[in-house]
């Protein structure tokens, strides 16, 4: 390689392990332990990477004696080879954290099934009539929730599953547990309904939105709720009293939103920009509420948002392919990449240290920054 070529190689080329699949990455998760990372793809498949660096960003840094200037050299080896499943489901395959280092799977059979690090299906937790389109599973009350699209059903363990009783039988395609594992949110076909599910399952209420729910994220501390939805922007919801409110304007849907702990904040993709609000003034009676100008605008959409565990920073990745840092309330950005296929999905790891991704061309990565990078 010569000095030309090492000179416009971007962040992603030096700090990213990346792989590339046959199909689009639909969604990704970090297991509990950090030691691994599970790719949904729309063929079907899961395929896993192993979260350890052969060759850390950290063992190629170098620093010039005369001048202090820091450099880092390209990776010399191939990364270690993606353990892919056979095909579980007619199409992506939801995805949920199980045990350390293991994963839930919902597949077209019905099952919601174990899915060790290693690539094996182990036992299987939940069976239900009709393909799983949407699973998760609190390891604080090791209570699993799935759904076939219509029903939502609970186990306990490995207990029988037992159907949500719902007036009525809507469309649920989405649903998360709470940060301790008592409530869970579900998608109806315009709306939000929220359990009490530490015990005996009821019903805590029912909220009417404007538009069908793609995405429920719970708060750090379980008090308060965010929903992307299919069209006109995303709903916020408080636990306490069930106060909504609406925000809407984005130019595009809204696929992800997300929380930061540090920054006490919430972020959502859809804008030309890092679209993000402090809760200490909660946009629940307008959108400008707590607005938070984050990172530059463009012409280009945001794809979807992962906020650092840790930092205050906020992850973006754009229609265009373009990867960006951005330090939470202010223009800062690192650039991670600049262009390439549209960014699907994102997310850290506990520790902040790797940034997995995944793209529309089947990229799959994992970007591990060195620990001096962020102070």
């Amino acid at each position: 390689m010569n000095q030309h070529a090492i000179q416009n190689l971007t962040l992603f080329d030096l700090l990213a392990r990346s792989w590339r699949r046959p199909s689009a990455i639909a969604d990704l998760r970090f297991s509990a332990d950090d030691s691994t990372v599970a790719f949904a793809c729309v063929d079907g498949t899961v395929a896993i990477a192993a979260v350890a660096d052969q060759e850390p960003p950290q063992s190629r840094i170098r620093v010039s004696g005369d001048l202090g200037q820091t450099t880092i050299r390209p990776r010399e080896k191939f990364p270690l080879p993606l353990i892919a499943t056979a095909v579980l489901g007619d199409g992506d395959v939801p995805l949920a954290n199980y045990l350390s280092s293991g994963f839930l799977v919902g597949t077209a059979a019905g099952e919601a099934v174990h899915l060790a690090a290693d690539g094996n299906v182990m036992e299987t937790l939940v069976k239900i009539d009709g393909p799983v389109v949407a699973v998760d599973h609190s390891p604080r009350t090791a209570i699993t929730a799935v759904s076939n699209g219509q029903d939502v059903f609970l186990a306990r363990g490995q207990g029988d599953a037992v159907r949500l009783r719902h007036g009525t039988t809507p469309s649920t395609d989405a649903l998360a547990f709470s940060p301790g594992g008592r409530r869970l949110a579900h998608s109806l076909d315009d709306g939000l309904s929220i359990w009490m599910v530490d015990g005996d399952t009821t019903l805590i209420r029912d909220i009417a939105f404007s538009a069908r729910p793609i995405s429920i994220r719970w708060s750090g501390d379980g008090t308060w709720l965010a929903c992307g939805l299919e069209a006109g922007g995303f709903a916020l919801v408080c636990i306490a009293d069930g106060r909504t409110g609406i925000i809407a304007g984005f130019p595009s849907p809204v696929r992800t939103v997300c929380w930061s702990l540090p920054e006490n904040a919430l972020f959502a993709s859809g804008a030309f920009r890092i679209a993000g609000w402090s809760m200490t003034a909660p946009p629940l009676d307008g959108e400008i509420s707590g607005a938070l100008e984050t990172g530059r605008a463009g012409l280009v959409p945001v794809e979807t948002v992962a906020a650092h565990p840790e930092k205050k920073l906020i992850a973006a990745g754009y229609a265009n392919g373009r990867i960006t840092i951005a330090q939470i309330g202010a223009r800062d950005e690192l650039l991670v990449r600049p262009l390439g296929s549209a960014v699907t999905a994102l997310a850290w790891s506990s520790d902040g240290q790797h940034l997995a991704v995944g793209t529309v061309d089947g990229t799959a990565a994992i970007v591990t920054f060195p620990a001096s990078m962020f102070k």
